[in-house]
Order: C-alpha cells, then sequence, then structure tokens
C-alpha cells in the first residue's frame, strides 16, 4: 500500500482510508468483513463522524472491531464531531434546529460519546466536522488540550476549512493540525479548476476555495478526499453511472492497461496529486473495497490525468 505523511510528521499512514459512514445500516458481521478486507489490503486507517447513521456507524463499528480480525493498536481511528443536526435533519441536508457547535464542553462530551459508541479508550485524531464561524478559539484550545493530556486523542485535524479558517485555528491551538478533510475527485474539481484558469474570466477562474491545494501543499498538511466517487452533494456515484458515459468509457480503458476496476483508476486520479493525500472510500463491499485499494499501487501518466480530467467534462482555457 503506497502511503503519505502524517501532516509534518515523518509518520506513514496509508494512501487509502476506510470511511464507516455506511456501517450502521450494516450488521456487525459485515462490518467486520470491511475491516478485514481493508486490513488485508493495508488500509488500516478508519474515518468516521459523530453524525454517521445518528451515531450508529460507530456503535456498529465498535461491534465490528471486537468480530475483526484486527486489534484495536493495529488500527488508526478518526471521528469528526461539531455539526448537530436538528430533528429533522440529515447528513448532507441539514435543517431548521441544527448548527455547528466547536463550544469546550461540546468537544469534551462529544469525545466521551465516541469513545462509548465505538468501544475503545482513545482516538488517533480528532476532526472539527465544518467550521463554525462563531468558534471560540480559546475553548477549542483547552478542549485539546485536555483531550491530548488525558490521552483521549492523540492528533487533531480539520475538515471543509479554508486556508484563512485553518490558519486562524491552528494560531490559537497548541497541536499543529494535521488534515483538512475536503470532497475532492473528478467530479468535485472546483479547487484543480481555479488554478488552471488562472489569469481567465470564465466560471472556473473563481477562487472558491483560497487557493486551498497550493495552502496544503505548502504547509505539508495531509488532505483527506471525502467522497471521492460521488458527482454533485450525496447525488451519487458517477462510477458505472449512464449520466458520465465518456468518464466511464475512460475510467475502463485505463483500468483495463492496468488490470484494476474503475474505482481503482478514480482513485488514482486523486493520489497523482504531487500534495499529501488520502482518499476515504466509502463502501463497505469486500469486492470494492479490494479494488478501491489497488488505486494506491497505480501511477497514471500526465497524459492519462488530463485525458480522465477531460472526460469528466473539464476543460483547460
Amino acid at each position: 500500500m503506497k502511503t503519505t505523511k502524517l501532516g509534518k510528521t515523518s509518520l506513514d499512514i496509508p494512501a487509502i482510508a476506510l470511511g464507516v459512514m455506511r456501517m450502521g445500516t450494516r450488521t456487525p458481521e459485515e462490518g467486520a468483513a470491511a475491516i478485514n478486507a481493508a486490513y488485508k489490503d493495508g488500509v488500516n486507517f478508519i474515518d468516521s463522524a459523530d453524525i454517521y447513521g445518528r451515531g450508529n456507524s460507530e456503535k456498529v463499528f465498535g461491534k465490528a472491531l471486537k468480530l475483526a480480525n484486527v486489534n484495536r493498536e493495529d488500527l488508526f481511528i478518526q471521528s469528526k464531531t461539531g455539526i448537530v443536526v436538528g430533528s429533522s435533519g440529515s447528513h448532507g441536508s441539514l435543517a431548521y434546529g441544527s448548527r455547528y457547535e466547536f463550544t469546550k464542553e461540546h468537544i469534551l462530551d462529544a469525545v466521551d460519546g465516541i469513545l462509548k459508541r465505538m468501544d475503545i479508550n482513545y482516538l488517533d485524531c480528532l476532526v472539527l466536522h465544518r467550521p463554525d464561524i462563531l468558534m471560540d478559539l480559546e475553548e477549542i484550545k483547552q478542549a485539546f488540550d485536555i483531550l491530548q493530556a488525558t490521552g483521549k486523542v492523540r492528533f487533531f485535524g480539520v475538515s471543509n476549512f479554508n486556508p484563512a479558517q485553518f490558519k486562524m485555528l491552528q494560531n490559537a491551538v497548541s497541536q499543529p493540525l494535521m488534515f483538512d478533510q475536503v470532497q475532492f475527485g473528478l467530479m468535485h474539481t472546483g479547487m484543480v479548476d481555479f488554478g488552471l484558469h488562472t489569469n481567465m474570466t470564465d466560471d472556473a477562474s473563481i477562487n472558491h476555495d483560497g487557493s486551498l491545494l497550493e495552502f496544503l501543499r505548502m504547509n505539508h498538511i495531509t488532505l483527506q478526499a471525502w467522497s471521492p466517487f460521488q458527482y454533485g452533494t450525496f447525488a451519487g456515484t458517477f462510477i458505472n453511472n449512464p449520466a458520465f458515459p465518456e468518464l466511464n468509457k475512460k475510467l475502463q480503458e485505463i483500468g483495463d492497461k492496468y488490470s484494476v476496476g474503475k474505482n481503482a483508476v478514480a482513485a488514482a486520479w486523486i493520489l497523482k496529486w504531487p500534495g499529501q493525500v488520502q482518499v476515504i472510500m466509502g463502501t463497505m463491499t469486500p469486492a470494492h473495497i479490494v479494488d478501491s485499494a489497488k488505486g494506491a499501487d497505480i501511477e497514471l501518466t500526465n497524459q492519462e490525468w488530463y485525458d480522465l480530467y477531460f472526460a469528466a467534462g473539464h476543460d483547460l482555457p
């Protein structure tokens, strides 16, 4: 398994991680099968969040881990907190009554809840799940210090933060922020489009993300790509989707060349980015896990990378 660095440390983490968002709809036995398949292929990094399945994904994971042929110490387990879902909201569709919250009390309580649901003693990393504009930096600092001092959390990161938000929080906390988890993939290329369309006046030239790719690369912060095979906002996957015939034709063509499936090629496209990057796959199907993991061992040519970019409907100025 190809690896990347954990932030600015010398520690290696796998280029592919297993996201457990969908584990809440599976049995513990199915969850264990997913963990075993991932671990067998070198994927020992687990990504979760306290809102996945309203906590049920983490409960199933905790039970699945006890059935899996893997020790807790062999895994890097990460979870996210900060999104409070209202009674009528769901992940990806926050409704009235929902909020973001990074208060000291909420962060500490959330970690205790995560550890209890997963039935583990510590998290390898805690990620703040989307930026809270009302965040109190001193409270976050205090919460991080307590979590680290008590051994409940080893490392910290953020999700969907722009460079200014990242730097603001980093200046406030004692611990280096290791990750920024953002949606990035063949159908989520806004950060790439902006860079390629510099000095242009078309829609692709609009900077929506504050030059995030360049910021992460310069500062040796690991980009975690969530929902890498999705299009739209949780609209569905583009893999084998008839709405994307040209892209799937090119994925198949390149997959045939390297004797892998389309998921592996789509993952390899993300991992071609020369910064520190990790792909979070969300499938719970062992066969799909094995296929996606193969993407870490493919080195696309520059022309193949651009051919896939074109096939996904993007252009060059």
